[in-house]
């Protein structure tokens, strides 16, 4: 069985990791939001409704990106708050 200051460094480190995949992922919605914006201004004005999916496509990513930061970030918490019991 591993000692508490072991189960405390493996924890700090998956906390790490999911650290690094948060700015991996801010970055990605960064730059999805940025081709968002330009897909809309190169669109502007098309009535396609492939136009519209598009557009609702790029926006729904953003979004799903967003959620995933909101979940990975309340899991470092439990993380967290689990170690500070330990």
């Amino acid at each position: 069985m591993a000692s508490v200051a072991e189960l405390k460094a493996a924890i700090d480190a998956a906390v790490q990791q999911i650290s690094e995949a948060q700015l991996a992922v801010r970055g990605a919605a960064e730059t999805l939001t940025g081709a968002q914006q330009s897909l809309a201004a190169a669109l502007d004005g098309g009535a396609s409704e492939l136009v519209t999916t598009a557009q609702a496509a790029v926006a729904q990513g953003v979004q799903e990106l967003e959620e995933c930061l909101t979940i990975t970030l309340a899991a470092v918490e439990q993380a967290q708050t689990y170690t500070a019991t330990l």
